[in-house]
C-alpha cells in the first residue's frame, strides 16, 4: 500500500481515518452517534479521522461493523491499523520534538515532491548546522547547549531525504529576498548558509530562485507555504499544505485549497528570478557578508 521508502505511520494514519470518515458518511452516522455508540468522546472520534492516533485493529473492526463496511474494506483497514503502530526515524528524537513534528515529519519523509515558499528563513532541508543552531537559540533561549545540539542534529537527518539513492523527492523552493539579508547570527555565518544554498542548487532533485526585491511577489499575502504531494498508487496519499505559523503549523488537504495554493506558487515561481540568476544573486550576497569585519 505505501511505497517502500516511506516510513513511520504518518500516512497510514491519514489514510485510514480518511476511509473511516468516509465510510460514517455514507452510512448517514454522525460522530456524536458513533461516540454514543462506541462509548468513546467526540474529540477519540475526531483525531481518529484526522489521522492524529494510531488504532487498534479491534476499534477498527468496531468502527466497520457500526458503518456496515464489506468485509474486504474491513480487511483491508484493519491492515492500515497495523501500520498505524510503526516508528519513524524521528522517534528517536522524542525528547527533541517540537509539537506537532511528528505528523509534518511522516508526510515530509513520505512525498516525491515539495514545493516550498519562504519568506522568513532558510528552509530546514537547506540549512546549515550553525544556522539552525542559532535559530533554536532565538526561538528557545531557555533550551540548554545540549538541547539545542539535539534539534540541530534532528534537522540534519531530515535533510537526508534528499540524498536518497532512491526515491529522493523533487524539491522546488522560492525564497524572497528578505530571507537572503536577514542577518542570522553572524555575516561569517551567513556567509556559509549562502554558500551552503549556491552548493546544494547544484543537486538534479532541487531547485532554487528568488524573488528579488522591487517584483510585486504574490506570495506576500500567503506567508510561508509548502506543498507536498506523494507517490501514486492504488491507496495514494493526498497531496497537502502545510501553512507555518509562529505556534504551530495548519494542514490543508481539500482540492480547492491545494489548488489555491499552487496557483500563489506557480505565480511566484514565474516572478522569481531564473536557477542561474537566483544563484548568482546568492553567491554575490555570500561574498558580501565575507567582506563584512
Amino acid at each position: 500500500m505505501i511505497a517502500e521508502h516511506m516510513t513511520g505511520s504518518t500516512v497510514p494514519r491519514r489514510q485510514l481515518g480518511r476511509y473511516l470518515r468516509d465510510l460514517r458518511m455514507q452510512a448517514s452516522v454522525t460522530v456524536r452517534a458513533a461516540a454514543r455508540e462506541l462509548e468513546w468522546s467526540e474529540q477519540k472520534i475526531w483525531r481518529i479521522e484526522t489521522g492524529q492516533v494510531s488504532m487498534r485493529v479491534l476499534d477498527v473492526r468496531a468502527l466497520c461493523e457500526m458503518y456496515g463496511a464489506s468485509p474486504d474494506m474491513t480487511e483491508a483497514l484493519k491492515g492500515l491499523a497495523r501500520e498505524t503502530k510503526a516508528r519513524g526515524w524521528w522517534h528517536a528524537y522524542s525528547d527533541a520534538l517540537p509539537d506537532g513534528f511528528d505528523l509534518y515529519a511522516g508526510l515530509e519523509e513520505a512525498a516525491s515532491e515539495l514545493l516550498w515558499y519562504e519568506d522568513k528563513l532558510i528552509p530546514g532541508l537547506l540549512q546549515t548546522p550553525d544556522y539552525t543552531a542559532d535559530i533554536i537559540r532565538a526561538h528557545r533561549p531557555d533550551l540548554s547547549e545540549a538541547a539545542v545540539d539535539r534539534r540541530t542534529q534532528l534537522r540534519m537527518d531530515r535533510q537526508a531525504i534528499l540524498r536518497r539513492p532512491v526515491g529522493a523527492p523533487e524539491l522546488r523552493v522560492v525564497l524572497s529576498e528578505g530571507v537572503l539579508r536577514q542577518l542570522v547570527g553572524t555575516p561569517r555565518l551567513m556567509a556559509g548558509q549562502l554558500a551552503h544554498l549556491a552548493y546544494v542548487a547544484a543537486n538534479a532533485n532541487i531547485r532554487l530562485r528568488v524573488v528579488p526585491f522591487g517584483v510585486c511577489n504574490p506570495g506576500g499575502l500567503a506567508g510561508t507555504f509548502t506543498i507536498l504531494r506523494f507517490p501514486e498508487g492504488r491507496m495514494a496519499e493526498l497531496p497537502t499544505v502545510y501553512v507555518e505559523g509562529f505556534t504551530g503549523g495548519l494542514f490543508l488537504d481539500k482540492p480547492e485549497e491545494i489548488e489555491q495554493y499552487d496557483t500563489v506558487f506557480q505565480k511566484v515561481w514565474g516572478a522569481a528570478l531564473d536557477d542561474q540568476e537566483s544563484i548568482s544573486l546568492i553567491a554575490e550576497l555570500a561574498r558580501k557578508y565575507e567582506q563584512v569585519q
